[in-house]
């Protein structure tokens, strides 16, 4: 199925589980749901199985939405008590649609008691309630969390999910790997046939730990993360930067944030130090796994500056993680969005994408492990195997079986759209907007398209070719002014070697030596002592332009 027909049934207002395979867009399809319900001013409740899994859509766990709490399994008492405490009476039944990311990693026992919650705080014997859910997810990835000898609990085969009339949309578009050698691999994995021929293709890549070349290594054990990553945080015999995070709103809920985020509490950098980026600033260039170096700090704050493996330096600023209900923040965090990238586990890097990684498969011991280990990845060019056991690529027996089952059920969801009339589907996306109380216009009042900072205005003039004195022309504005945005756009990151030397007039170039030596004896840090060694032949704002391209290009 495509994201745009899983689109066009969420929109319809059915139960729906939108799975595929990692790289398939599972994520990128529910933010356009997200999206599009937003445009009706409808808050959906976004939740999550984990709080990793939550920070990375910018919801909150499921656990911490319901009342549920830490518990790992609920008696009817606990249930009663939940589903009549007034806050959370409050919360739930002001939903309309309730999001749960992940949910391969939520026990059937857990999503039954919830059922059981929603229904009672509702007053309404339906479904979870009369709620749209929408369960998004992969069950060939990590399995719920199980204690020692207990039976394994899937989502798939609890009461609430079997009653729900849940609508599969299986999508089969690859985003990701494409058709590489590790498509076929993990295929292979998914139908629980891998031959010998798929075995040697990642031996291939195996290299003793000594060797290995790739700087981000993922293993299966905690502690393994952490020795390596203090210790090579240690080598580093330069300056140390520490970035404390900041928060505000509910402590429970700052607490749950702080749990999930990837970035730590307490960041501790110095130049030389691998990172990944965790969080998604496309105005930035980065994403959520984008992986590079601190080269820097800037001037403005101090904040780090990263060069990715691509070469593009990245100013990074501190960026928030926010919890909402009801279309209202309860609580936020702010960090700088980074973290310690020598060595993840493989818990945490669900949901990244890395171009290329050191993989310790040596300790495996959980279904579906090796899969999202490997799935991290866009192709095999970019691994390197530290090790794998025989249970690296195992997949549950239960995920295979129901894995067929959902892709005829997705098979017939897509044959119900090519069947049915356009008007019927428009209707039905009516009367679902109706039924959650949406209203068209609220959102054109309240969701304002964001207005351009003055800075973002002079960088899209910047890359369309335009100097300095164009832009302060066009924006009717002085040319230190836009100077100053330079400065800035510089400290950013936003703009690169080649465009910086591309608004210096060509008076001014020709003369940037002799400049340069000068701020080489008297420092470049004031411009007055400059100014009256060349005895006014070059304006303040000649000397700030060549000051950065001094401090950026030439040192």
């Amino acid at each position: 199925m495509t994201q745009e027909d899983a689109l066009t049934i969420l929109k319809t207002g059915v139960n729906v589980f939108l799975t595929g395979e990692p790289g398939s867009g599972k994520t990128y399809t529910l933010k356009q749901y997200i999206n599009y319900l937003k445009e009706y001013s409808i808050d959906p409740v976004i939740t999550a199985s984990t709080g990793i899994a939550a920070t990375h859509i910018g919801g909150m766990t499921i656990h911490s939405w319901s009342g549920i709490g830490a518990r790992d399994s609920l008696t009817m008492y606990d249930i009663d008590h939940i589903a009549t405490t007034e806050y959370i009476v409050k919360r739930i039944s002001k939903a309309k649609v309730l999001v749960i990311d992940e949910v391969s990693m939520l026990s059937g026992s857990i999503l039954d008691a919830l059922d059981k919650i929603i229904k009672l705080a509702k007053g309404n014997n339906d479904p979870f309630g009369g709620l749209q859910v929408v369960f998004v997810g992969d069950f060939f990835q990590l399995p719920p969390i199980r204690k020692y000898g207990q039976e394994d609990d899937f989502a798939f085969d609890s009461h609430a999910w079997k009653n729900s009339q849940i609508v599969v949309c299986y999508l089969d578009e690859q985003h990701r790997h494409a058709e590489s050698d590790l498509f076929y691999i993990l295929n292979a994995a998914r139908r629980g046939d891998l031959t010998n021929e798929h075995w040697e293709m990642l031996k291939e890549k195996s290299v003793d730990i000594k060797n290995v070349k790739n700087e981000t290594k993922l293993f299966t054990h905690n502690k393994d993360v952490d020795i390596i990553n203090n210790q090579k945080l240690d080598n580093l015999k330069t300056k140390k930067h520490i970035f404390e995070m900041t928060s505000k709103g509910s402590a429970t809920m700052v607490a749950s944030l702080i749990k999930g985020c990837l970035s730590p509490a307490k960041l501790e950098l110095k130049i030389g130090a691998v990172v990944m980026c965790t969080k998604n600033n496309p105005s930035r260039n980065f994403v959520n796994g984008t992986l590079g170096a601190v080269i820097g700090f800037g001037s403005n704050g101090g904040y780090p500056i990263i060069q990715t493996k691509e070469g593009q330096e990245i100013l990074v600023e501190p960026m928030s993680w926010q919890m909402e209900i009801d279309g209202k923040t309860k609580a936020e965090i702010t960090q700088v969005p980074l973290r310690h990238a020598w060595a993840i586990t493989v818990h945490k890097s669900q949901g990244m994408t890395i171009n290329s990684a050191a993989i310790d498969l040596s300790k495996s011991f959980e279904y579906g492990q090796g899969y999202v280990a490997l799935s991290r990845l866009s192709s095999l060019n970019g691994l390197e195997l530290i090790g794998i056991n025989n249970n690296a690529l195992n997949v549950h027996p239960s995920v295979r079986g129901i894995d067929d089952h959902f892709k005829k059920e997705s098979g017939r969801s897509q044959a119900f759209l090519f069947s049915a009339e356009k008007s019927e589907i428009k209707s039905l996306f009516d009367r679902f907007i109706e039924y959650c109380g949406g209203d068209k216009k609220s959102f054109v009042k309240k969701y304002k398209e964001p207005k351009q900072s003055t800075h973002d205005v002079t960088l899209s003039m910047i890359k369309s070719g335009l100097g300095i004195g164009d832009i302060s022309r066009e924006r009717g504005l002085k040319n230190v002014t836009i100077i100053d945005h330079i400065h800035v756009l510089v400290e950013r990151g936003d703009i690169v070697d080649h465009e910086i030397l591309s608004l210096v007039p060509p008076t001014l170039s020709k003369s940037l030596q002799s400049i340069y030596k000068v701020f080489d004896d008297l420092g470049s840090q004031k411009l007055t002592p400059v100014f009256e060694y060349f005895k006014g032949e070059y304006s303040y704002e000649d000397l700030r332009l060549a000051r950065i391209v001094y401090n950026v290009v030439y040192k």
